[in-house]
């Protein structure tokens, strides 16, 4: 069996790979923006010493960590028309599950965030009377946000490899758009062969810029 790689070109590329690239990016920013929200705030519930919001923030938390995202997927895709009586679309279900799903990882890198900061920092916003939100919104929550940001990047990183999952409930995604175009040419092999390729390029950049970020957050510190 050979590797023939010379059917790919720019108009197979813009039309089966672009769409998929295009969702897998949207997808990716949307919940790094979305988990990154919800995680602080499951950040701030388990930080808040009140047993009421400390346990149900825990208990999911715990319990996303636990449950391979696939089956998460699967789950948001199949029971959310049951229970809302139609159907949400595969696009619309991966959106909701990536969210609630990667505010289980984003809530654990923002509280180590902001268990970093030191505490006399904490003491001095309160001696100029701030109140506990000021006290977060103004002096914790920038400080850990600047110092974790190179392992949220990270986060997101892998946020955007497992964007290929989003496969087991029809979504079009890069890797869904490779394949197509492989099965359209007869070319399934050299189709998955060129989307790893693609993957790792993507990944690897991403790294690298992130690996330099952490050097300049470091100096500047």
């Amino acid at each position: 069996m050979q590797i023939d790689l010379s059917f790919y070109n720019w108009n197979l590329i813009s039309d089966f790979v672009l769409k998929g690239l295009g969702f897998s990016l949207m997808l990716t920013v949307v919940a790094t923006v979305g988990g990154v929200l919800l995680g602080t705030v499951l950040a701030l519930m388990r930080l808040s010493g009140r047993k009421w919001l400390d346990v149900p923030a825990t208990i999911y938390v715990n319990g996303m960590r636990s449950i391979p995202l696939v089956m998460v997927i699967l789950w948001v895709f199949l029971l959310a028309p049951m229970l809302i009586g139609r159907p949400i679309g595969a696009e619309l279900s991966a959106i909701v599950t990536f969210v609630a799903f990667e505010a289980a990882y984003f809530s654990e890198i923002m509280r180590a965030g902001i268990q970093a900061i030191p505490r006399g920092q904490i003491f001095a916003g309160q001696a100029l009377g701030m109140t506990y939100g000021q006290n977060m919104r103004l002096v914790v929550l920038p400080q850990a946000f600047r110092n974790m940001l190179p392992v949220l990047l990270t986060q997101t990183i892998i946020l955007f490899q497992d964007t290929s999952l989003v496969y087991a409930i029809g979504a079009y995604d890069m890797l869904k758009g490779f394949e197509v175009a492989g099965k359209n040419f007869g070319r399934p092999i050299e189709a998955y062969l060129a989307a790893a390729v693609c993957y790792f390029i993507i990944c690897y950049a991403l790294s690298w810029a992130v690996k330099r970020l952490h050097r300049k957050i470091a100096i500047i510190r």
